[in-house]
């Protein structure tokens, strides 16, 4: 119990957070951009940097970071979530001792697990928000319309998706997101290992070598499991017409469904729609997060006089 509410886990869990939310920031425009193409099927536009000059030619220049504070919200929380069940888990576990892949991808795991468990409203919600306003080429699509400024909005889009599809549907997307907790387990997994493995030819690792890294480990997470990515955004959104015979958000059915939807209208490569706005995002946001929160760790343990406990 002391290694799950001890003092370095709440370092590693807030700096964790203050990393993900300066990175997103910086980069939060390719997420608006990654999100169009994966949502709006009908968009012509195929690269990044096109939908950003579209979204801001038709919606104005700020479109781009529209939504930005309950993104920014609901990645607090989550990354808090994470990075505190991660260490506290790792440090019940390991013990004092070297860790391995294996178990850093079992850890990553049940992290995962609990974190999209508790957060998957706040991700609902925001992906609503974030597409508020949005001009569709799509015709299938419903627009969404919530009152408000910040966190008013964020109420009132609370309050309409309960009272109009139910409490359930703050869940919409849980069970790909369930099996997406893979991508933090083998983003954290290539992370440990890679660090580990220089941390065995020199002493401390440079800003470079950190950044790096995650930028390495990320690419990989997100290469394997975007398809379910794309699954995950649409069931958020919530306002597509879903298959017929079966109007459970996230189930197995409708999961396989749109894969073979997608497959059949856009071909294999239409599961990836979108994959070079989120590589191009989640790479450098995750690269300059592991920057922030190593550097944020370590200054953190130095100032208090401590050392981190946990061997990596």
């Amino acid at each position: 119990m002391a290694s799950v509410l001890s003092y370095e886990s709440l370092v590693h869990a807030v700096a964790g957070a203050v990393g993900s939310m300066t990175a997103m920031t910086v980069f939060f425009p390719l997420d608006t951009a990654r999100l169009r193409l994966q949502v709006d099927e009908k968009r012509k536009s195929k690269t990044t940097h096109m939908v950003l000059l579209e979204i801001i030619k038709e919606e104005g220049l700020l479109a781009p970071y529209r939504g930005w504070f309950p993104v920014i919200s609901s990645l607090c929380c989550s990354n808090f979530v994470y990075f505190y069940t991660f260490n506290s888990l790792k440090a019940v576990w390991v013990k004092g001792q070297h860790s391995t892949t294996g178990k850093d991808l079992v850890v990553g795991f049940v992290a995962g697990v609990v974190n999209v468990l508790l957060t998957t409203p706040l991700w609902v919600v925001n992906t609503r928000l974030k597409l508020q306003g949005a001009k569709f080429r799509n015709e299938d699509i419903v627009p969404t319309n919530y009152n408000g400024v910040i966190g008013e909005c964020l109420l009132d889009a609370f309050h309409q998706i309960i009272r109009d599809e139910g409490i359930l549907a703050l869940w919409n997307g849980t069970f790909p997101s369930l099996l997406l907790v893979f991508n933090p387990a083998i983003q954290f997994m290539f992370y440990e290992g890679l660090k580990r493995q220089l941390l065995k030819k020199r002493m401390k690792l440079s800003s470079l070598d950190v950044f790096v890294i995650g930028a390495i480990a990320k690419a990989i997470a997100t290469t394997v499991t975007y398809p379910l990515q794309t699954v995950q955004s649409i069931l958020r959104f919530g306002h597509h017409r879903l298959n017929p015979e079966n109007r459970t958000l996230g189930s197995l059915r409708n999961i396989l469904y749109l894969l073979h939807q997608r497959v059949r209208r856009f071909g294999i490569m239409g599961l990836y729609k979108g994959l070079e706005a989120k590589l191009l995002q989640t790479v450098l946001t995750a690269a300059l997060m592991f920057l922030v929160y190593e550097k944020l760790t370590a200054a953190t343990f130095t100032v208090m006089g401590l050392k981190s406990a946990r061997k990596r």
